[in-house]
This record gives C-alpha cells, structure tokens and sequence, in this order.
C-alpha cells in the first residue's frame, strides 16, 4: 500500500475499494503515516466525498482497527446516543444516567471538542479525579453497577478514528459527511451496541448549517449503523442558538447538575434530553410507547434516581463521591466574572452560535492544537434564549475569564454574536425532524 497514491485517487475523486481503504486505516492506526498524510487524505475526502460503500468500509475498518467490547453479564439492553456537535450540547451528561435510571446499559464512549463545539470529555476532565480512559475491567464494571459510564476512546477501542479526529479538529475538515460518519459509527460499532439514538444538529451552530446537509448525514449515519447491524434512528435538532443556557466546560458541568436536580425545568435543554430517553427506551424495548417512555423518564429525574446514577458513575470512575451534593466544592471557578449588558432594548431575535462556540476557545475553554491545554473555569453562563425580551443594559450573559482583558474581549464579541431587534422573532422548534 503506497499512502499518497489512496490520496492521490481520492483527490481526483475516484472511488477507493475496501481493500485500500482497510489498509491505509491499518497503516494509520500503527502509526505509519505522517500527520501531513492523514490530513491530506481527510482533505480529500472533504472535497470530493465517498460512496456509500466506500463510507461503508472506512466505518468498519476504523471499528476493526483495535478491540471490540463485548457484555456478557450484562442483562440489560446496550443502549447509547451521539450528537454530532453543537454549543451548550451537555445533552449526554444528563441523559446517559436517565437512561440507566431506567433499565439501560448505556456505555458512552465520548469525545473532545472539535471545531467550535464543545466536547463531552473535556467538559467531565473539570472533574477533578474523573478517569476518562478506564481499562475495559473498570469500564465493564461501571456500565454493570452504576448503569453508565461515559468515557473516551482508549488506545484499544477504534484507534484508527482517535488519531484522524485529533487531525481533523485542526484542518478544516470536521464538517465531512464520510468523515463524521465513520468517526461516530466505529466507536459505537467497537462499543458493542444493540440500539443506537443520534442527535444531528442543525443550523448556525452545527456542522450542518442546513436542512438538507443535516437530513443527508442523519441518512448516512442510519442506514450505514443499521446496515452493520445496530438498531438505529436520529432526531434533527436545531442549534441556531445554545443549547443550554451557558457554553464552556466547568460552567456545563455545574448546568448538568443543576438539571439532575430539577432545576432546568421548562428548557430547550429538557425538552431535548426526554426526547432523547423516550426515543433509547421505546428502541430497545423498555417502553412500549413514546409518552410511556416519557413518563419513565421524568420519574427517573424527579425521584432522584438519575442523579444518584451520576454520582455512582462519578465516584466508580475517580471522581469525588459527594459532586452532587458539593459541586462548588470541586468545580473550579474562573477568577474574573462579567456580565454582558444588552445594547438596546428589544428582543433577542438571532445569534451567531458558531461564533459564541469561538469565543470560548478565545477565552482558552478549547483547543486550537491537539497538544493545547483547556482552562475548564471558563466560558459562558445566563445565556439568554432568543425570544427574550430585554431592556438597554439587562445583562444577556456572564463571562467566565482567566483575567479582566479577556473578560473584556469576551463580553464585546458576545455582544456582536446577538441581533436585537424591535419585533419578537418566531422561534423554530428545538426538535426539527426524525429519520
């Protein structure tokens, strides 16, 4: 196998057969192509895409480039959820020990920040203790007692897609239909999955600025996971504007725990993460119907259940045993807060989310190179969904910095990121579409 020539083709948009592509995946997951190869080859792909044969056998090669978990012992249904990416995304957090509340296995394997959006793993790496990346004992064991365990790639489980994700995140090439395809897919393919609930965003926000960009990746990630044999369905929801009401890493974490303990109740986050635990439940069977499964769901959360689930999962994988009763205790908060005061009056009509995603890497909650280090107390909170109404100088967020001149840039380009305008926007419902 000669890397350039598979890149070659590719970037004059011929279509690779399985055999190729199986072997330059096993050459990059051995470490015998250069940083410049991997990003050449992502490139190309970006520019001229792939079949879905071709989409078919990078998934599967990339699944077949380490280990692939297996649960006996287990006798719940193996359930998990992936979103391709957003601002304020903590979805994951709070629905995982929903799930598991409710008879779920869910073992997560979860991601860094890519791009603008934010990452499940750096957001719990503000945790202090937290192991990311268990051994498979450790893994198997939390998904047994506590119910989840959400956790990163290790270097055994698909490493093929652990060194092409880092590549991508820093060449321009994450919004790639193949690409985020057989990223997501081979990691829940290793995981052993029987069912699987995607979540693609749409919008302003997302890697899929449009309807039909987000409707033919949800296609592609259905039809390629259940061709391999995972029960599989995805909800379009819609990410012109934050999901929760605050975007960095310590700053969701505290938003995750505010939410186990019922305190985000009437929120495009909520609405959101019931969707999702009705949509895990009804496909693996646990509930009969959506509203049965909706109801299971709440009771988790209002009982109590599901953040007890959190803490165990916690606790089982390093972290502090009493998080949720002390996260002020543990949780980091950066030196310098600022609010954001409103321009004018008027109502929040339209964001720029990509750019709001921006400033929290400006602020350091986000990398620009694979190396770079994250400072976990910054970002954004009190973000103020769009619909508000607001006076000249009401505050529409609060900066969390490292010092004063950051905090000050940030809350100047927080400021540009919203429109204002005389008249009440027409909102657009946070669930967009199933596929």
């Amino acid at each position: 196998m000669i890397p350039q020539e598979i890149i070659r083709r590719k970037r004059d948009g011929e279509e690779l057969d399985a055999a190729d592509i199986s072997s330059f995946i096993v050459a990059l997951a051995a470490g015998q192509l250069s940083e410049g190869q991997i990003g050449a080859f992502a490139m190309a792909v970006w520019f001229k895409g792939m079949s879905r044969e071709e989409i078919v056998a990078l998934t599967l090669a990339m699944a077949n480039s380490g280990d692939r978990l297996q649960w006996a012992g287990i006798d719940r249904p193996i359930a998990d959820k992936h979103s391709t990416g957003g601002v304020g995304d903590n979805v994951s957090l709070m629905l995982a020990p929903i799930a598991a509340a409710c008879g779920l296995a869910v073992p997560m394997i979860s991601g860094r920040g890519l791009g603008h959006t934010g990452g499940t793993l750096d957001k719990l790496e503000s945790i202090p203790g937290y192991r990311i990346t268990p051994d498979a004992e450790l893994f198997g064991k939390v998904v047994k007692e506590a119910g989840c365990a959400i956790i990163g790639q290790t270097g055994s489980l698909a490493p093929a897609d652990g060194r092409l994700y880092a590549v991508r995140d820093v060449t321009a090439t994450v919004d790639s239909i193949p690409l985020i395809t057989a990223s997501i897919l081979s990691k829940k393919l290793a995981a052993g999955l029987e069912t699987l609930v995607l979540d693609v965003k749409l919008g302003n926000g997302a890697f899929m600025a449009d309807r039909r960009q987000a409707e033919m990746l949800a296609h592609s990630l259905v039809e390629v996971a259940n061709g391999a044999g995972v029960k599989t369905s995805a909800l379009i929801t819609d990410m012109n504007e934050p999901l929760a009401d605050c975007a960095g890493n310590a700053v969701e974490m505290r938003n995750c725990l505010d939410f186990l303990a019922g305190r985000k109740t009437g929120t495009r986050l909520e609405t959101v993460v019931f969707a999702f635990a009705a949509e895990m439940l009804v496909k693996s069977g646990i509930a009969a119907s959506s509203e049965e499964a909706d109801a299971m769901a709440r009771r988790a959360l209002s009982s109590g259940q599901a953040a007890e689930t959190f803490g165990r999962m916690i606790s089982m994988l390093g972290g502090p045993a009493d998080l949720v009763e002390n996260p002020e205790r543990y949780l980091a908060r950066a030196p310098v807060e600022k609010e954001v005061p409103a321009a004018r009056s008027g109502w929040l009509a339209a964001c720029d989310t990509r750019g709001i995603g921006i400033s929290v890497i400006d602020l350091g909650g986000g990398r620009r190179h694979p190396a770079d280090r994250i400072d976990h107390r910054v970002g954004f909170s009190g973000l103020l969904q769009l619909g508000t109404r607001v006076n000249a100088g009401d505050p529409i967020a609060v900066v969390h910095a490292a010092d004063e001149a950051a905090a000050e840039k940030a809350a100047a380009a927080l400021a540009v990121h919203y429109r204002i305008a005389d008249e009440k926007p027409e909102l657009v419902p946070v669930i967009a579409g199933r596929v």
